[in-house]
C-alpha cells in the first residue's frame, strides 16, 4: 500500500512539473528576474519625435548622464525577452522620458518593454504648442509608438502586442483617458475655464500666467478668459481607439474637458492616481470627477494624501523654482522615498493583473519545409 502510494504521488509530482515547465516554455509563468534595464531609442515615422525604451537585459549597468539626470542603465544592451508584453509611458507637458525612469525600471523588473514617445510640440524638446493642440495628436502618436515597435528587428521578436498597457501622466493623463474611451473637445476645455478660471487656474492658463493676489490679476484673467474664448470653440468630440490598448492607468491628469458619459464605462481597464495637493491640476476638478463617473467600473489604484503634482515625476528634475518649481515641487512632510516606489509598484501590480504574460512565439518552420 505505502509503495502504491508512493509511485501515485511520484507520478502525481511529474504531472505538476509537466505543467509548470510547458507554462514556462509558453511564456505563461512569471518571468525570471533580469540583470538590469537597457536603454535604446528608435525612431517613430513621419514627423513623431524618438522613442526611448527601458527593457530587460542581462548587461550590466552603467552611469548614464542625461540632462540634470544620472541613471543606472545599459544602454544599447541586448534586450532578452520578459513577459512578451509593452507598456507605453505618456509624458506630461513639457517632459520627456527622463522622468519617468523610476516607474519604467519597475515595469521592467517584472518583465515588460517600456515605450515613451516624444510628443511633438509638447515636451522639453519642443515645448510649443502644449494644451488641446498636443491633446489632439497625442493618441495616435500613441498608436504610432507601438507600430514602430512592432517594426522593429531587435524588440518585436520578444513581444506579441495584443494587449498593451498605457500610462500617462498630466497631460499624458489626458491620453490615458482618451485611449479608455474617453471624448472631450476644445469648447469643453473652454467652458471649463470660463466657469473655473480662478479656482482652476494653472490649469487654464499653465506657466505662462499666475495669480498673485495683486492689482494685475484682474487683466490676467481678463487677458486669459479673452484668448481661449477666441481660440477653443469647436464641439467636435476628440476620440481615438486601439484595439491594443488593453489596460490604463491615468496619474493626475487633465480632465475637465471630458464627457464623463463616455468614461462612465471604460473601454478597457482603468486605473487612476491622484495626489491631494496638486496645485497644477486640483483632483476635484479632474482626477475626482473621472473616479466619480466611472466608478464600480475603474480602480482608484492610489491616492496619495501629502503629495503634490510632481509626486509622480520620478525622477524629479532638481532646482526647480518660480511658478514651475510652486506646482512640482514636493510639499512640505511629503516623504518622497517611502510613497513613490510604493505607488510605482501599484501601477505595475495593476497592469499585472490586465496584462496576462503573453505566450512565446513558436519559430516559424522553413518555408521549404512548409511547402509540398
Amino acid at each position: 500500500m505505502l509503495t502504491d502510494a508512493l509511485i501515485h504521488l511520484a507520478r502525481d509530482m511529474a504531472g505538476r512539473l509537466g505543467v509548470l515547465s510547458l507554462l514556462a516554455l509558453s511564456g505563461l509563468a512569471a518571468p525570471a528576474a533580469h540583470a538590469s534595464v537597457g536603454l535604446a531609442q528608435i525612431d517613430a515615422p513621419g514627423l513623431d519625435g524618438p522613442v526611448t525604451l527601458y527593457y530587460p537585459t542581462l548587461a550590466d549597468p552603467e552611469r548614464v548622464t542625461r540632462g540634470p539626470f544620472q541613471l543606472q542603465l545599459a544602454p544599447r544592451a541586448e534586450p532578452q525577452r520578459g513577459n512578451g508584453r509593452l507598456v507605453v509611458i505618456s509624458h506630461g507637458s513639457g517632459g520627456g522620458p527622463w522622468v519617468h525612469a523610476d516607474l519604467a525600471t519597475e515595469l521592467v523588473r517584472r518583465g515588460y518593454v517600456v515605450a515613451l514617445p516624444l510628443h511633438r510640440g509638447d515636451s522639453h524638446a519642443d515645448p510649443t504648442r502644449p494644451g488641446p493642440d498636443s491633446w489632439a495628436q497625442r493618441p495616435a502618436e500613441v498608436s504610432r509608438t507601438i507600430d514602430a515597435v512592432a517594426a522593429d528587428s531587435r524588440f518585436a521578436p520578444l513581444l506579441v502586442l495584443d494587449r498593451v498597457g498605457m500610462y500617462g501622466q498630466s497631460a499624458g493623463g489626458h491620453t490615458a483617458l482618451s485611449l479608455a474611451g474617453g471624448r472631450w473637445s476644445r469648447a469643453g476645455f473652454r467652458r471649463h475655464c470660463e466657469a473655473n478660471l480662478v479656482e482652476d487656474f494653472p490649469a487654464c492658463a499653465g506657466l505662462m500666467l499666475r495669480l498673485t493676489g495683486g492689482w494685475a490679476d484682474g487683466l490676467k484673467q481678463w487677458a486669459t478668459r479673452t484668448v481661449i474664448g477666441l481660440v477653443f470653440r469647436s464641439d467636435e468630440p476628440q476620440a481615438h481607439e486601439d484595439p491594443r490598448i488593453a489596460a490604463v492607468v491615468a496619474g493626475n491628469p487633465y480632465a475637465a474637458d471630458f464627457d464623463m458619459a463616455s468614461l462612465a464605462q471604460p473601454r478597457v481597464p482603468l486605473g487612476l492616481v491622484t495626489t491631494r495637493h496638486d496645485a497644477w491640476l486640483k483632483p476635484a476638478f479632474h482626477g475626482d470627477r473621472v473616479l466619480a463617473a466611472c466608478r464600480p467600473r475603474c480602480e482608484h489604484v492610489a491616492d496619495l494624501p501629502t503629495a503634490g503634482h510632481g509626486a509622480l515625476l520620478s525622477p524629479l528634475p532638481p532646482g526647480l523654482d518660480g511658478l514651475i518649481g510652486d506646482l512640482l515641487n514636493d510639499p512640505p512632510g511629503f516623504d518622497r522615498a517611502a510613497t513613490v516606489p510604493d505607488t510605482e509598484r501599484r501601477i505595475a501590480d495593476f497592469m499585472d493583473r490586465h496584462l496576462a504574460p503573453a505566450p512565446a512565439r513558436a519559430p516559424m518552420a522553413p518555408l521549404a519545409r512548409a511547402m509540398p
